[in-house]
């Protein structure tokens, strides 16, 4: 039995129940109070409340429902939906304690790459480009400002333990270093209880290309190819366009290779030739 996390907002959600429905696969959903109508509720074979008394979005990252749900209900693995719960590594932990198969990376894996400074190191010991950083969270504006002083403006401030475009601030020159600094700062405490920040040099006009990434718990990884998710606001992607267009075909394979290599180095796998 299959439990889907992520209510009415997850369209890959619905796609999911509607996957395992036809493998003949039974599936539970939940609910918050405000989402007893929706579809996500109606196509379940079971749904169950969570997050009593709590608005919506608090409701789907009550964990304790959620495991409670699981438990009860005999649910063999946890698929999180998109976005609420799927990037937290003390979800996955969660599953895994409870005896529950958490559909996605493993708890180690998820905190690896939610901790974007460990994500870098991470990234530069696979042998993957970044861009110019700090190597640790930042403790202090005068970090910063030494920073600065080596790689030139712009630079750009970035939560280290989160993302979606909060906790990210720009900076063009000297005096609006201290400014950006602290809106930067609080920013990320408010949105993930952390305000820790790190720098990197900041690329103008750059093409945002991701690659989508598959891995099973064998060992095997491969790579879906990219999308162009360069038209954004405010940091925040609006469109994502899929393959990418006007990509050379030699950079693609590139970034194809380097991605499937960075999954099998945070995986702890061994990584494969870029030629292969």
């Amino acid at each position: 039995m299959l439990l889907q996390v992520g209510g009415k907002r997850s369209a890959l959600g619905l796609l999911a129940i509607r996957r395992v429905w036809k493998l003949g696969i039974r599936t539970v959903a939940v609910y918050s109070e405000q989402d007893t109508g929706q579809m996500h509720r109606q196509k379940a074979d079971e749904a169950y409340l969570i997050g009593k008394g709590l608005p919506p979005v608090a409701a789907y990252l009550h964990i304790p429902d959620i495991i409670k749900v699981a438990k009860e209900n005999d649910v063999d693995a946890i698929h999180p939906g998109y976005g609420f719960l799927s990037e937290r590594a003390d979800f996955a932990q969660a599953c895994v304690d409870a005896g529950v198969r958490f559909i996605g990376p493993t708890p180690d894996v998820v905190r690896k790459m939610g901790d974007k400074v460990e994500a870098r190191s991470i990234a530069i010991s696979a042998g993957v480009p970044v861009v110019p950083g700090t190597d640790a969270p930042i403790s202090s504006l005068q970090e910063a400002q030494e920073f600065s002083n080596s790689y030139g403006f712009p630079i750009i401030f970035k939560a280290a333990y989160g993302g979606g475009g909060r906790g990210m601030r720009v900076v063009r020159e000297y005096e609006e270093l201290e400014e950006n600094y602290q809106r930067a700062y609080s920013e990320a405490l408010a949105a993930f209880g952390n305000g820790a920040l790190f720098v990197e040099k900041f690329i103008e006009k750059p093409r945002h290309i991701e690659v989508q990434i598959l891995g099973d718990k064998y060992g095997n990884v491969i790579h879906l190819y990219e999308r162009d998710c360069s038209i954004q606001r405010r940091h925040q992607k609006v469109v994502e366009i899929a393959p990418a267009t006007q990509l050379d075909p030699h950079l693609r394979d590139r970034l194809t290779a380097d991605s499937v290599n960075l999954a099998r180095q945070t995986a702890g796998v061994a990584a494969v030739p870029l030629d292969c």
